[in-house]
């Protein structure tokens, strides 16, 4: 069905996903007033003009198109986002923490750790909302959540399948659990000079801070962490997520969508921790951590049109050479060629079937008569060369933009929310193509 649409839909069927995006890029600007207002119907606007032609013109596929996003990939997405947004908003760490470059530092390494065990997302939730009261004071802290974003969010998830969805797919593909950790050179180069360009700015920035900022002597709380029972709790969103990737009972139709029996289970579960989190958790803990529904309100609200105006760019995209995009898909031959192309697509498009088109893409082409999981074994022998490429070129560059992966935006809402003025959506682009893009050039030399 998705191949079929694919080779059936024009280029320009994506004007409404890059008219979402612009929206999400510019109103913040030019009418901030307008859209932290009315954000939820420009998005609506765009999720429409997209459903409307697109259910006249095909109709029933269209529909099945639509069903099959918002029961499959949104609802999931969001019930996911939305238990780990509580679970971690039910965790306070406390402690005198001041937000030094040292300090800083160090909770930008130990999240960049956490995220490939817990996922970007879970170490983006646990630990966002310290690095931003151990830098409530300082003047200069909107570069400091952005780096949290590059490191956390994204590239830290590259060591196991639990780290980012991409990875997690491979797995359920039949890459070997343990073949992540092969990425671990890449990881450390492009992770560690990430954090040494941060050091450098952040060094910068300090001695700018104020006199009092910088010689304030640290307070006397000692570290201590309320709502621990949390942790159980997240760990019960791991073993949720494992056992849909591990376990097959079936399928179900759900207005006529295949679901797995697996998924529904994962998500019934997902639900049932997100109620025990909010229903144990003692309010003065949610509240020490400025705990509020406006960040996961905004993402659900903009994520769904995303969603919806993401599908005719993704089956082009799935339909490999024989969509518009066949172009791209047929030149991209070098494994450097498929870091650069899976992680550009994957900056604005979902990191997850982008990985899966450049992975069947190489398999395609290295071995076309081979069962798809003796291919892979094969492709991890004798060209994994090319699995590198398409796995970190997803994982890495989901930091690219803002919607590159799903707690970028997560992160810099609750930021927003702490009083931290982040960097628009071209403005965050700066940042990456500044400090990424670089140092993914040298990846590339290097690796690729």
């Amino acid at each position: 069905m998705h191949e079929s649409l694919g080779t059936l839909l024009p280029a320009w069927s994506a004007l409404p996903f890059v008219g979402i995006l612009l929206s999400i890029a510019l109103f913040p600007l030019a009418a901030p007033h307008f859209w932290h207002h009315h954000y939820p119907k420009v998005a609506l606007a765009w999720g429409l003009l997209l459903a409307i032609p697109f259910v006249w013109v095909y109709g029933a596929t269209a529909v099945h198109e639509i069903l099959h996003v918002a029961l499959l990939d949104y609802v999931p997405f969001l019930i996911l986002l939305g238990t780990l947004f509580t679970i971690g908003g039910g965790i306070y760490i406390r402690g005198s923490w001041r937000g030094s470059p040292a300090v800083n530092a160090t909770l930008l390494l130990l999240g960049t750790f956490l995220a490939s065990w817990i996922g970007t997302t879970g170490a983006a939730m646990l630990l966002i909302r310290p690095l931003l009261r151990a830098n409530a004071n300082r003047r200069h802290r909107q570069h400091t959540v952005v780096f949290f974003i590059f490191l956390v969010a994204n590239i830290g998830g590259s060591l196991t399948p639990l780290g980012d969805p991409p990875l997690f797919l491979g797995f359920l593909r039949g890459v070997p659990f343990a073949w992540t950790l092969t990425l671990g050179s890449e990881l450390l180069v492009v992770g560690g000079l990430v954090l040494a360009a941060y050091l450098v700015l952040d060094a910068w920035l300090w001695k700018r801070e104020s006199i009092e900022v910088r010689t304030a002597p640290p307070g006397t709380e000692t570290l201590r962490i309320d709502g621990g029972i949390n942790f159980l709790l997240l760990g019960g969103v791991l073993a949720a997520v494992i056992l849909s990737g591990v376990w097959h009972p079936g399928e179900v139709t759900i207005l006529g969508i295949q679901a797995g029996l697996q998924n529904l289970v994962r998500d019934g579960l997902l639900i049932l921790l997100l109620i025990t989190s909010w229903t144990i958790t003692p309010r003065p803990v949610r509240e020490a951590n400025g705990y509020s529904w406006g960040p996961i309100r905004e993402v659900a609200i903009l994520f769904a049109a995303i969603f919806v105006t993401i599908i005719p760019p993704l089956a082009i995209l799935k339909a490999g050479e024989h969509g518009a995009l066949a172009g791209l898909i047929h030149a991209v031959r070098t494994p450097a060629q498929f870091f650069w192309a899976s992680g550009i697509l994957s900056s604005f498009l979902d990191n997850a079937p982008t990985y899966l088109t450049f992975l069947s893409t190489a398999l395609g082409r290295l071995y076309p008569d081979l069962p798809e999981r003796e291919a892979i074994l094969r492709l991890i022998a004798e060209n994994g060369l090319y699995l590198k490429a398409i796995s970190t070129g997803a994982v890495f560059m989901g930091a690219n933009t803002y919607i590159g992966n799903a707690p970028n935006f997560m992160v810099k809402a609750i930021a927003e929310e702490a009083g931290v003025e982040m960097p628009s959506f071209f403005g965050y682009m700066k940042y990456s193509g500044l400090v990424l893009v670089p140092i993914f050039l040298v990846a590339t030399w290097i690796f690729f």
